[in-house]
């Protein structure tokens, strides 16, 4: 009896002891978190106050680059290696040791920047030098240049003249929808569900200026629905691809000349409403006009 009442005691004593280890560890762990997560806030707001001051360099430098060109290299290379670093502290988590080389790096920037600039606040003042001692040369050559280019803007100005009143011009555009018979009569219908082919035609007016000869004309018919209806005829133009609907060679001698160009349909794009009709001569267009099917 006495020894099992001997080991209770200790049992309960060794609980004891165990139950206060156990709440001493807890507060240790609750402790150490709250220290760590504190700690990590820390360094995570120095990170970002590092990142701040790099994107500022980098501002700082994109406005030298843009403001000088003889050091555009030298000034490049250095934002580059801003750039690189940058990256680097956004991939990498914040801790003490990165932050510390971080915070060596930036030093070291900083004190090539300001090497830098003041090489180029340098340049810029020789420049500003240099500038000076050309206007008085800067301004004669102004001077004896002013009547050069008057005759200059004058001749352009008759030369863009003369290119205008050289272009072709159209008169009477007009489409309409056409029936095709079997003895090929085209007969004008404006039944959206009978309509074989869309007719455009038109007149190139006189024109002395205008060069005579072969002319590539070209029309786009667009449906209500904006849809091209015709052949869907991809051309190459200096300035780029042009789609139509269909195109034409014609023999122009300077003398008013009537053209009508067909173009094909297909049955769902023949929709009840309004069409419009583009003509172009190669890339140039020449007049719009619309019509109605019903």
């Amino acid at each position: 009896m006495m020894t099992e009442k001997k080991n209770n005691t200790a049992l309960k004593i060794l609980t004891g002891i165990l139950a206060v280890a156990l709440v001493a560890l807890s507060i240790y762990t609750i402790k150490f978190y709250n220290e760590e997560k504190e700690n990590k806030e820390i360094l995570q707001k120095e990170k970002s106050v590092i990142e701040d001051e790099l994107n500022e360099l980098i501002v700082k430098y994109d406005d030298a680059i843009e403001e000088n060109e003889i050091m555009d290299q030298d000034l490049v290379n250095a934002r580059d290696r801003i750039s690189k670093l940058l990256d680097s502290v956004k991939d990498n988590e914040a801790n003490l040791v990165l932050i510390s080389r971080f915070r060596r790096e930036i030093g070291n920037l900083k004190a090539e920047k300001d090497r830098l600039f003041r090489v180029v606040d340098s340049l810029s003042t020789q420049n500003q030098m240099l500038s000076t001692s050309l206007d008085s040369t800067s301004a004669a050559l102004q001077q004896r240049t002013k009547l050069s280019d008057s005759l200059k803007t004058t001749n352009q100005s008759l030369s863009t003249k003369v290119d205008k009143a050289s272009r072709l011009k159209v008169t009477s555009l007009s489409g309409e929808g056409v029936i095709v018979r079997n003895s090929g009569k085209l007969v004008e219908n404006d039944n959206n569900r009978r309509v074989d082919q869309i007719r455009t035609c038109f007149s190139i007016t006189s024109n002395d200026l205008a060069e005579a000869g072969e002319k590539n004309m070209y029309v786009q018919v667009y449906n209500p629905e904006n849809e091209l209806v015709g052949d869907e005829l991809v051309v190459q133009h200096e300035g780029g691809t042009m789609v139509y609907s269909a195109a034409s060679k014609v023999f122009y001698e300077n003398e008013e000349l009537d053209v009508c160009i067909l173009s094909n349909t297909t049955e769902d794009k023949l929709l009840e409403g309004n069409y419009k009709v583009y003509v172009y001569n190669d890339a140039m267009l020449l007049g719009t006009g619309s019509f109605s099917l019903k």
